[in-house]
């Protein structure tokens, strides 16, 4: 697939080439100054108009083949609410998802920049993620004494860690490394469609497929042997609000729009920004488009002739004026001598 791109991108960058030292049948004037420049300004920005196109093809026939080549199946794309140029995200989703992050995920994975204030405004109210913020101790200190403590959680204190460190957790999953979630949306590719993908995809594996013990198999994952078992089923966790079904995939469905709001918390504000910089936009380009139009109209179309004889007759005029003003300045100086000698 490379190769039919390579190739076809060498064919383009001949045929540019080719068309840029064509001649035409009829001779052409030749222009110095410049309408020289300009044509020859023109040459060069085809040429990297060209090759700029050819390296965008190359960069796609790369990365076309390096997904033709991965060792697992490609999520398949869902229909998010939030995908939306100006759609938001879903507040209750978002809440719901931190009840299934809260009972299923944080056993094992950790969500070390996320703040329990993080959630105010979003999917709690200021109460409610206080109270879940008091449910944790945190180990603070030194006091006075010099000596460490244990308090009640706050706002501004971090989501726990399920292991004190890297190496505890590794002991407790059979050498894996849980990741942590904060960003996971945004640092795989498919963002929250593999996740999603990951989670609903658990099956048996296909005839002649060796798991190692501890391992399961899914094929949304990089070698299709995972040390993360089925988390997501069925009534795995109970919702507020009876009108949702605890179904698998509406369960996977809100731990993926929670995990996408960790990732970008700021989308929301993002999108209002957008509004807001293009009504102003829209005010100022239409009122820049009435000045120039109307008001600079009389500037753009003044034409400035220069005539050696027409400046002549202005300087010969400007002299003969300078000439009268002075002699005039001369009279009424003479007058007041006259005037002043009368009086003596």
């Amino acid at each position: 697939m490379a190769n039919k791109f390579r190739n076809l991108n060498s064919k383009l960058f001949q045929l540019a080439r080719s068309s840029f030292q064509r001649t035409s049948v009829r001779p052409r004037m030749i222009l110095h100054g410049r309408g020289s420049g300009f044509t020859g300004n023109r040459k060069v920005l085809g040429a990297l108009g060209a090759l700029t196109g050819t390296a965008g093809l190359l960069i796609y026939a790369l990365e076309t083949s390096v997904d033709a080549s991965s060792d697992c199946v490609h999520p398949a794309h869902q229909h998010w609410d939030h995908k939306g140029l100006l759609s938001a995200l879903d507040k209750e989703s978002v809440r719901r998802g931190y009840t299934v992050y809260k009972e299923v995920c944080s056993t094992c994975h950790s969500l070390q920049y996320m703040a329990y204030r993080n959630l105010v405004g979003v999917c709690m109210t200021e109460a409610e993620a206080k109270a879940e913020a008091e449910a944790i101790t945190v180990r603070d200190g030194p006091n006075e004494e010099g000596e460490y403590y244990e308090r009640p959680g706050k706002l501004s204190d971090h989501f726990p860690s399920p292991y004190a460190n890297e190496e505890a957790a590794r002991s407790a999953n059979n050498g894996s490394y849980p990741p942590d979630l904060s960003y996971i949306v945004s640092a795989r590719k498919g963002g929250e469609d593999y996740v999603f993908s990951l989670l609903t995809g658990y099956c048996d594996p296909p005839a002649g497929f060796a798991l190692r013990d501890g391992l399961y198999f899914n094929p949304y994952f990089s070698g299709g042997a995972i040390a993360m078992g089925k988390v997501v089923d069925n009534e795995v966790v109970s919702y507020e609000d009876p009108n949702v079904p605890a179904s698998a995939a509406q369960i996977a469905k809100d731990i993926c729009v929670f995990l996408k709001w960790t990732s970008e918390p700021e989308s929301d504000e993002r999108r209002l920004l957008l509004i807001k910089v293009t009504l102003i936009s829209a005010f100022l380009i239409g009122i820049s488009y009435y000045i120039k139009r109307f008001k600079w109209s009389t500037l753009k179309s003044r034409k400035i002739f220069f005539i050696p004889e027409l400046e002549a007759q202005a300087k010969r005029e400007a002299e003969e004026a300078a000439k009268a003003s002075q002699k005039a300045k001369q009279q009424e100086c003479n007058k007041c001598e006259n005037q002043n000698e009368k009086q003596d």
